[in-house]
C-alpha cells in the first residue's frame, strides 16, 4: 500500500487573479542577495557606485530570456502541442547554463559600452552567480524537479535529512536522491571558496574561471545522478558535455593570459576605468616636450 503523503504548497501567495509560486520567490531571493553582495564588494574595489544597479536591469531580463530558450530548445517536445507553456516559467525549466550564457554576453557587451573591465566585474560577481544558484536550488525543490534515481526513505534518513526534504522527495509513489540538495550544498561551499580566493589576489579573471570550474566539476557529477535531464541525443547529458567544455575553457584562457601577458592586473588593485590608457599617451607626449 502507497504512503500519502502530500507534496509541499508550491503557492507563496494568492492576490486574486495572480499567484506567486515559491520557485519565483526564491530566485528572486537568490537574485537579490547575489545582488547585494557583489554591489557592495564593487565599492571597496572602487568601482563606480551605480555599476551593478544599472547592469541587473539589463543582465536579469536577458539572463531569464536565455535560460527559458535553452531549456525550450533541449525539451520542446514537452512544448510542441500547447506551446504557449513557453511562457509558463514558474512551471519550472530555466537552465542556468543558459542563464550563464545570457548574462556572460550581456555583461561584456555593456562593459565595453560603458568602459569599464569586464574581468574585473566577473570577479566580483562570481560569488553572487554561485550564491544565487545555491538558492535558486531551492525553487526546484518546491516544485519537485531536479531530482535523481530512486531510493528507499531509510537511505534519506540515513543522510541526516529534515522530514519535509524527505516527504517531498516522495515522488509518484517513489523516493529520490535529492540532487537538488547535493548541488546548492556544493554551491555554497564554492562561495565560501571563492571569498577565500579574493584574498589570494588572484589576477583578474582568475576568480572568475575558477567559478566556472568549481561549478563545473559539481555539476558534472550531480548530472549523472539526475533523471531529468536535459538531452542530446539519446546518451548525451547536455550539461555534462557543457560543464566540460567550461572546465577545458576556463583553464585554456587562464594559461593563455598569463602566457600572452594579458593578464597583469589582480583583483585587489585599485579599480581604474579602460580611459586610463589614453591618458597614458598624453603624459607621455607631455614629458617628452
Amino acid at each position: 500500500m502507497e504512503e500519502m503523503i502530500e507534496p509541499l504548497d508550491r503557492v507563496f501567495l494568492q492576490l486574486g487573479p495572480f499567484t506567486i509560486y515559491w520557485y519565483g520567490v526564491l530566485i528572486g531571493l537568490g537574485v537579490i542577495i547575489g545582488y547585494v553582495m557583489a554591489s557592495r564588494e564593487s565599492v571597496r574595489r572602487g568601482m563606480p557606485k551605480d555599476t551593478f544597479s544599472d547592469f541587473v536591469m539589463y543582465v536579469i531580463p536577458v539572463a531569464i530570456i536565455f535560460a527559458r530558450l535553452y531549456y525550450v530548445i533541449f525539451r520542446w517536445e514537452q512544448f510542441a502541442d500547447d506551446p504557449i507553456r513557453v511562457f509558463y516559467i514558474w512551471e519550472g525549466g530555466l537552465a542556468i547554463h543558459g542563464a550563464l550564457i545570457g548574462g556572460v554576453l550581456t555583461a561584456y557587451i555593456l562593459t565595453k559600452k560603458r568602459q569599464l573591465s569586464f574581468w574585473q566585474l566577473m570577479d566580483v560577481a562570481a560569488p553572487s552567480i554561485l550564491i544565487g544558484q545555491a538558492i535558486g536550488r531551492w525553487g526546484n525543490f518546491m516544485n519537485q524537479e531536479v531530482y535523481g534515481g530512486p531510493v528507499t526513505r531509510e537511505f534519506l534518513e540515513g543522510l541526516m535529512l529534515p522530514e519535509f526534504i524527505i516527504n517531498q522527495m516522495y515522488i509518484n509513489g517513489t523516493y529520490y536522491h535529492p540532487t537538488f540538495l547535493y548541488e546548492s550544498i556544493w554551491n555554497f561551499i564554492g562561495v565560501v571558496v571563492l571569498l577565500l580566493l579574493r584574498r589570494v589576489n588572484l589576477r583578474r579573471g582568475e576568480l572568475f574561471f575558477s567559478y566556472l570550474i568549481w561549478y563545473s566539476i559539481g555539476r558534472f557529477f550531480i548530472e549523472g545522478m539526475r533523471l531529468d535531464n536535459l538531452m542530446i541525443g539519446d546518451s548525451l547529458r547536455t550539461a555534462q558535455i557543457v560543464s566540460i567544455l567550461l572546465i577545458v575553457g576556463a583553464l585554456l584562457l587562464w594559461w593563455y593570459r598569463r602566457a600572452k601577458g594579458l593578464a597583469t592586473e589582480r583583483y585587489l588593485d585599485p579599480h581604474q576605468p579602460a580611459r586610463t590608457n589614453g591618458n597614458k599617451k598624453k603624459t607621455k607626449k607631455k614629458k617628452k616636450k
